[in-house]
């Protein structure tokens, strides 16, 4: 499921560049500002008109798991994870492409790990109709199936990176590049 979910996204990022340029950014954007946007008005309304949405203190928590495993893909994709470029960068370049090979296993390792824990959380969460907190009609899974979907993100992109290193290595290009968050 996870190699299939990273071809499926891969085959969409090849087809639509735009969403393989911007959808991380955009969700983790969005995410953060929904997030600032509730907890801003809430406190206005705790405070100052005496009332709270009953939902204002379940639902950014939530919103936050979704920005940090988008978060998470996209510096995966910038490769500011597991760099270690100023170490990698004094080796030889068979084995740099071994430790770039290494990471691409581990990120697909974790991520397999990861999405075949969460789908069963999210199953079963959809199965006992949890809602969340302080709604009547909200469903918990809705939100838990974030964490699967990005570590289906998340692997594309370790492929995504792992199909770039060996393009580089057949072609005698560059391995290990220099990185910086935000730099895009």
């Amino acid at each position: 499921m996870t190699l299939l979910g990273s071809a499926l996204f891969l085959a969409i990022y090849h087809y639509f560049p735009w969403v393989e340029r911007k959808f991380e950014a955009t969700v983790m954007v969005s995410t953060y500002l929904l997030i600032g946007a509730i907890i801003f008005v809430e406190v206005f309304r705790r405070f100052v008109l005496n009332v709270q949405a009953p939902w204002s203190t379940t639902l950014p928590p939530f919103m936050f798991l979704i920005m940090t495993w988008a978060g998470c893909a996209y510096n995966v994709k910038l490769r500011t994870h597991l760099a270690f470029a100023e170490f990698r960068s004094n080796m030889p370049r068979p084995l740099q492409f071994l430790c770039l090979s290494l990471d691409a296993l581990l990120w697909i390792g974790f991520a397999w790990i990861v999405i075949v824990t969460s789908t069963q959380v999210a199953a079963n969460s959809a199965a006992n109709f949890q809602i969340l907190l302080g709604t009547d009609n909200v469903l918990q899974w809705w939100f838990l199936v974030s964490v699967p979907l990005s570590f289906i993100l998340i692997a594309a992109r370790a492929l995504e990176n792992w199909l770039e290193d060996l393009r580089n290595y057949r072609d005698g290009s560059d391995l290990i590049a220099a990185v910086s968050i935000g730099a895009d």
